[in-house]
Formats: structure tokens, C-alpha cells, sequence
């Protein structure tokens, strides 16, 4: 019995806490993409985190929306809700979803964040509006 009372306990105050990227300063602001693995990404990429646990962005083409359910410095987001526009720049979409998905650390700085995992991806963003 007690070591019940201790699991919930620990439960309980795991669960008070916003372990979210808003709280470990990602905020109201809005992060452009920069570099995918290295390389300049020359289209128009952002994400944001406008509540706890919620990640919402624009690719070159469309918009998406889902949650992101992982405890910071971990990230998982999805299953993300895209919109379905066409556009020229359908690749470069593509490449930025496809590699958001592939993620599974955050880390926030005071102008960035960066998005990496264990096989060597990074996506690197900078801060373009105060919160």
C-alpha cells in the first residue's frame, strides 16, 4: 500500500507541472526554420506552441496543427492535422514535414530552437517575433 500511495504522489506532482516547450521559454513566439541537416532551407518553414502540449506551424505550402506530447527536452508531435494546398514548392514541404516527424529533442535557447534525434538530423530555427 504504500509504495501505491508514493506512485500516486509522484503521479500527481508530475502532473501539476507544465512540462511543456512553452515553459522552457518557447512562449507566444513564432520559429522560422533556418537550416535543415546543414543545409539552408530556402523556403518559408515556421513552428510555434501557442498552449501547453500544442504545436501548430506552416510549411512553403500549408498549415498544420497537432499535439506535441512529449515532456521538454523530448519532442513527439502528431499526428499534425496539414491542410491540403498545392503549390511549386511541394518538395520542400515534403522534406520539412517529413523530417518534424522524425525529431525527438528541443532544445530552446534565447533566439532558437533546435530540433534533433540519434541519427544526426537537426533543424535549426530562429525566434521572429516577441512573445
Amino acid at each position: 500500500m504504500k509504495f501505491l500511495s508514493v506512485a500516486i504522489l509522484v503521479f500527481l506532482s508530475a502532473c501539476a507541472r507544465d512540462e511543456s516547450l512553452r515553459a522552457y521559454g518557447a512562449d507566444d513566439d513564432v520559429f522560422a526554420l533556418q537550416t535543415l541537416n546543414g543545409q539552408a532551407f530556402n523556403a518559408r518553414a515556421s513552428v510555434s506552441f501557442p498552449r501547453a502540449w500544442q504545436i501548430v506551424g506552416a510549411g512553403p505550402c500549408n498549415t498544420f496543427s497537432g499535439p506535441q506530447t512529449a515532456p521538454y527536452p523530448w519532442f513527439a508531435p502528431g499526428p499534425l492535422t496539414v491542410t491540403k494546398r498545392s503549390c511549386p514548392q511541394q518538395d520542400q514541404e515534403a522534406a520539412f514535414l517529413s523530417a518534424l516527424g522524425r525529431m525527438t529533442v528541443a532544445i530552446v535557447k534565447e533566439f532558437s530552437l533546435t530540433l534533433s534525434n540519434d541519427d544526426g538530423e537537426q533543424m535549426v530555427f530562429s525566434r521572429v517575433a516577441p512573445g
